[in-house]
């Protein structure tokens, strides 16, 4: 079992999905969680039920996170939305929001943890990435390319903290039970011209072999490991939970 009893973790996009499944995982094995979303009155109960703290926080005000200190062990870059539209659609807003969120700031946020982890010889990042990290599909620009940027700050990351005892890796997991994977059937039914039945079986899960969503909870069982003292040489790696997807 993990031990990361006297650890501090911060985890974005915790009001649900993946970030609360991660943020109970880390609070199970002893970690003090700071529980962070748009979300406020969701990650408020969510702090109380794992007795943690609620940071109710806009991550696409990447101004506000520029000046931003912080002190934790364990960093859990989770928050992300999803805009599903062929590139000639798509809004220049939305890619520009997308990519703040979903890239700026995670960079922003290891920016402000990095100096506190240097100085006690310990630190974990992890991102939550996505087969898209590797793997490219249509209609989803934004996402794609932010999911490659994060890859790549993550091994920079890992290269520049491997000296001070801190990691950084990416979990790549394929279309997870979440609100964010929920919400697309409808923007995935009119891109392609198929039914919102035949979303999951004709485009979510064609490229896995293994035909289901991945649960929250497995993503987390993953991220206590990575956090833990023995995954000390595991850095720069990039972890896939999809079913076989980017076996092909």
């Amino acid at each position: 079992m993990t031990d990361l009893n006297g650890r501090r973790a911060l985890v974005t996009g915790a009001a649900s999905g993946i970030g609360a499944a991660c943020a109970r995982a880390l609070a199970g094995a002893g970690a003090h969680v700071l529980v962070a979303d748009l979300n406020g009155d969701a990650v408020r109960d969510l702090a109380s039920e794992i007795g943690g703290e609620a940071w109710e926080v806009d991550l696409g005000d990447t101004a506000k996170l520029a000046t931003q200190v912080l002190d934790i062990d364990i960093l859990v870059n989770n928050a992300g939305v999803q805009h599903v539209r062929p590139i000639e659609e798509f809004e220049p807003d939305k890619f520009s929001a997308i990519l703040r969120l979903m890239l700026e700031s995670p960079f922003l946020l290891i920016r402000a943890a990095l100096p506190g982890m240097y100085a006690r010889g310990f630190g974990r990042i992890v991102n939550i990435s996505s087969v898209h990290g590797l793997r490219a599909s249509p209609y989803k620009s934004a996402y794609v390319a932010a999911k490659h940027g994060l890859e790549g700050l993550s091994k920079v990351a890992a290269l520049e903290g491997g000296a001070h005892g801190v990691t950084s890796n990416c979990i790549d997991p394929g279309y997870v039970r979440t609100p964010l994977v929920e919400k697309q059937i409808a923007d995935q039914a009119r891109a392609h011209g198929i039914p919102e039945s035949e979303v999951l079986p004709k485009v979510m899960l064609t490229e896995s072999a293994i035909k289901r969503l991945v649960e929250p909870s497995e993503v987390a069982s993953l991220l206590l490991w990575m956090v833990g003292q023995d995954a000390g040489m595991v850095t720069g790696a990039s972890y896939t939970m999809d079913g076989g997807w980017s076996a092909r």
